[in-house]
């Protein structure tokens, strides 16, 4: 990289969580940017504080011990730029996923289309729909007014009407919207997107601008039935969350001046590296990031100029903990366990997690059920992701994705690099060869929110080897007797060596590779059997190392587990010694 296109600014980057708040800072060292340090602190949105700045103060002063510079003032203020003396930073920026998911209504035409567009676009940050309405809704108009006046929404997202098309019927779908705000409290009107036919601008502001606390615009999130184009409406509802964030979070005021207005929400600022990322990483496989914290689990997924992003504060680890179960059960949770858990036990830590979000385990007991809740939260975020991707060549699988990126504060928790590892191939259940990449310091959301400082940062970092690759993994599809035969392995290493492994149906195998290294891998399968390369078909791949090495992950897809709780958990225990937990 030529030294003119480094502009030699220190950058410092923090994360708001729930439960944790993170500062990094990144410089120019040996003329390219570099992660320098990374230092944390529990995040003080909650009680006794109720002030996100605290958190932030207690992160940066964790990160002055670190480093041994000096980068907040004597009143506790942001020194910058960088000063003579050596003290302070050039540029900072923030990204936010704490507080409560916001309550959002949805107004739209048809249930397939507009109004479905309008679920995808809620679902890109931290909301709850607490109400939908659309033509074929039954509700008479006062019934619509009561319902937003009972419910109180924080955001009410309208789509509906091609361009240039429907506008009639929207107008009326606008008329409870603005009732409602009329009769709401000034500081209880909603903020309202308008996403759908831009030949209504006018006639929205209008009917709508003096009865909400915010009124945005974007071009419309189906342009035509066959069309939808969803970013631009992001990008607008994000910066409505900031604005209730504002409202709701004291002390985020003072951080967004810091940073110059350079705050986003967490997922937002991620999926902007996947976009990037996705057009970086050539070839016919997509790239995916999981993310799972207490605010909510993440699933953002790039197909070269495509890209999705699903947040769901209902899978989060935090005081949504007690919703998972509205979803899934506790002996679905329990089915992760190596450990004999009561389902009571179980119960009362997830209400006490819940509570108590930056708790850590204490025992093996605790750390074998925190990482059970975390496998089933991140299945179903994974698995209610998927309807977005492209549809996969076997109907329940996930599309091939090379590489999976990881990262979260409930993955920080995990020990080793072998239990982070089978955490993800039991949560995600990739499909054929990827390369599993840990992001431990939560760097990609920071990375997406420099981005619009320095566009060069990002790429430096991202090939410092700031990122821990856990290693290529190969995920067998096969249905087969437990303990048959379905692949073989070759690995063939550059000083000539040979690793061999047969691989049996129930199990894992593990061929060492360390990190920066490479080698040539062989797989052969069984009849019927998929590595990857097609059903049956063999092939050689030149894979890379990692702390795990290669990986072939013989259990099939989808994943199916004895229903004899005995035997599962011996399963369970004979993986984890496997890949070393």
């Amino acid at each position: 990289m030529p030294a003119s296109l480094v502009q030699t600014d220190s950058l410092l980057a923090v994360n708001i969580g729930t439960a944790v708040t993170r500062a990094v800072f990144f410089d120019v060292v040996e003329g390219e940017y570099r992660l320098v340090a990374s230092a944390s602190a529990p995040s003080t949105t909650e009680a006794p504080f109720h002030d996100v700045g605290e958190g932030v103060r207690n992160a940066i002063n964790n990160l002055q011990t670190v480093t041994g510079r000096t980068l907040l003032n004597a009143d506790h203020r942001l020194i910058t730029p960088f000063q003579p003396d050596g003290s302070g930073v050039d540029a900072f920026v923030a990204t936010i996923s704490a507080g409560p998911a916001l309550k959002t209504a949805l107004v739209g035409l048809l249930e397939d289309v507009s109004l479905g567009s309008a679920l995808r676009l809620a679902e890109m940050t931290y909301t709850r729909v607490v109400d939908s309405a659309g033509l074929n809704d039954h509700r008479l108009g006062d019934q619509k007014i009561d319902t937003l006046l009972r419910l109180q929404p924080d955001v009410v997202i309208i789509t509906g009407g091609t361009d240039g098309g429907a506008s009639r019927s929207v107008h009326k779908m606008l008329e409870p919207v603005g009732l409602a705000g009329y009769l709401l409290p000034q500081e209880k009107r909603p903020a309202v997107l308008f996403a759908g036919n831009q030949k209504l601008d006018d006639e929205v502001k209008g009917l709508l601008g003096s009865v909400t606390s915010s009124l945005r615009f974007s071009p419309n999130v189906r342009p035509s039935l066959e069309t939808e184009d969803l970013e631009p409406a992001a990008r607008e509802l994000a910066g409505i969350f900031l604005e209730i964030r504002q409202r709701q979070l004291k002390g985020l005021d003072d951080i967004a001046n810091w940073a110059d207005g350079n705050v986003l929400p967490s997922a937002y600022a991620l999926n902007r590296m996947v976009r990037f990322l996705g057009q970086v990483y050539p070839g016919h496989k997509g790239l995916l990031s999981v993310d799972i914290g207490a605010s909510a689990a993440v699933v953002a997924a790039g197909f070269g100029q495509r890209s999705t992003l699903s947040v769901y504060p209902q899978f989060g680890l935090g005081e949504n903990l007690p919703a998972l179960l509205q979803y899934t059960t506790l002996e679905d949770v329990l089915r992760w366990s190596p450990l004999d858990v009561s389902t009571d036990v179980l119960r009362d830590y997830i209400y006490q997690k819940a509570l108590y979000p930056a708790s850590i385990p204490a025992t093996k007991e605790e750390q074998a059920i925190a990482q059970a809740v975390t496998r089933q939260a991140l299945y179903l975020a994974v698995q209610t992701a998927r309807r977005n991707f492209p549809r996969s060549a076997r109907p329940g699988l996930l599309p091939g994705f090379e590489p999976i990126l990881a990262g979260g504060s409930a993955l920080d928790d995990v020990p080793t690099p072998g239990q982070s590892l089978l955490l993800l191939l039991d949560a995600v259940q990739p499909t054929g060869l990827t390369t599993i990449i840990l992001d431990k310091n939560d760097l990609l959301p920071l990375l997406g929110a420099a981005a619009q400082r320095n566009s060069i940062l990002p790429v430096q970092v991202l090939e410092s080897g700031a990122f821990q690759s856990l290693g290529t993994v190969v995920s067998v599809t096969a249905s087969a007797a437990y303990g048959s035969l379905v692949a073989r392995a070759r690995m063939v290493y550059d000083d000539g060596h040979e690793a061999q492994a047969e691989v049996k149906y129930g199990s894992i195998e593990i061929l060492p590779l360390a990190n920066g290294q490479s080698a040539k891998l062989t797989l052969q399968p069984s009849h019927g059997t998929d590595v990857g390369f097609g059903t049956g078909r063999g092939g050689m791949v030149r894979v890379s190392g990692g702390a795990m090495g290669v990986v072939i992950d013989g259990r099939g897809r989808p994943l199916v587990l004895p229903g004899d709780p005995v035997r599962r958990r011996e399963l369970v225990k004979k993986w984890l010694w496997t890949v070393g937990g």
